[in-house]
């Protein structure tokens, strides 16, 4: 069993691979502000051009929506209870596929799940974590409901609808959250989703389990990154989740006027975030 994913590479390189991971209801799309300044920042101080990947999660952007026998066990509710073991050994393989043992994780959102689950999963891969705008705490009764009823709308009338809520304007947003041009962009992108993609990502996520012992359990050189107007992981999420990293050196980052997709929002300044942590980083190809 094992779920299919594509990769969108930013740059080939030398050394121990950035594999940058999106959030939802996108895909890989979301990091290439963030990626450009990446390539951008390690051209004008001449560090070593390292690979820069950013794959698509199963039934996000180019990657296939995966079959129910390859999405583990359902439960009762519907969630998928093995979906993200499923898929972070899925971007395990797809590193191992190229030759390499380890790779520095970055997760935004949903993809600090993945990359939270790879740490569980596969330790030995993680030679570098960057944790932005996420959490570890499983879904609340009501939230793991609410996931459900948009996975069975998405699917049942074939539309992207329900999680178009993403674009609308809050009171607090940052003024990108606000801006015509995110507004557009992200509006587009969630419309160019497949429907069932959507629903499988919301199942996944319902069934995903606690993550929150895994922090005290990360040994690698961490960063953890947020927006101060993220509604869902703001500073008062992040730090503590930041203090629980005992095990490690950990760099915080809040940003200022700052949203949700802070990748997008400040790419910039995650880019700069992120240039530190792989500095840290040992100069060290591990391969297979």
């Amino acid at each position: 069993m094992a779920l299919t994913i594509e990769n969108h590479v930013y740059r080939e390189g030398e050394g121990i691979p950035l594999i940058l991971v999106h959030g939802f209801p996108v895909d890989h799309r979301m990091w290439d502000r963030c990626a450009t300044a990446l390539m951008e920042m390690s051209d004008a101080q001449e560090c070593t051009q390292y690979p820069i990947w950013a794959p698509d999660m199963p039934g996000a952007g180019a990657s296939s929506v995966p079959r129910p026998e390859d999405s583990g066990a359902r439960a009762e509710d519907g969630a998928l209870p093995d979906a993200l073991d499923l898929m972070a050994d899925a971007y395990v393989d797809l590193l191992h596929a190229a030759g390499y043992g380890q790779a520095i994780w970055a997760g935004l959102s949903m993809g600090g799940y993945l990359v939270l689950d790879v740490q569980r999963r596969h330790p030995e891969a993680v030679a570098g974590m960057a944790l932005l705008d996420t959490k570890g705490d499983a879904d609340a009764p009501a939230s793991r409901a609410h996931r459900i009823e948009i996975a069975r709308e998405c699917v049942q009338r074939h539309t992207t609808d329900p999680v178009m809520f993403f674009t609308e304007v809050q009171p607090g947003d940052s003024t990108v959250k606000q801006s015509p041009e995110y507004i557009s962009q992200f509006s587009t992108w969630i419309r160019e989703q497949q429907p069932a993609g959507i629903a499988w990502r919301e199942l996944m996520a319902a069934g995903r389990p606690d993550l929150n012992d895994q922090f005290a359990r990360i040994t690698a050189p961490a960063a953890v990154i947020c927006g101060e107007n993220d509604p869902s992981s703001a500073p008062a999420v992040m730090e503590p989740l930041a203090r629980a990293m005992t095990g490690t050196d950990v760099a915080m980052t809040e940003i200022e006027d700052c949203g949700h997709f802070s990748a997008w929002e400040r790419p910039d300044i995650v880019a700069q975030a992120l240039h530190g942590l792989i500095a840290r980083v040992p100069r060290v190809i591990a391969a297979e």
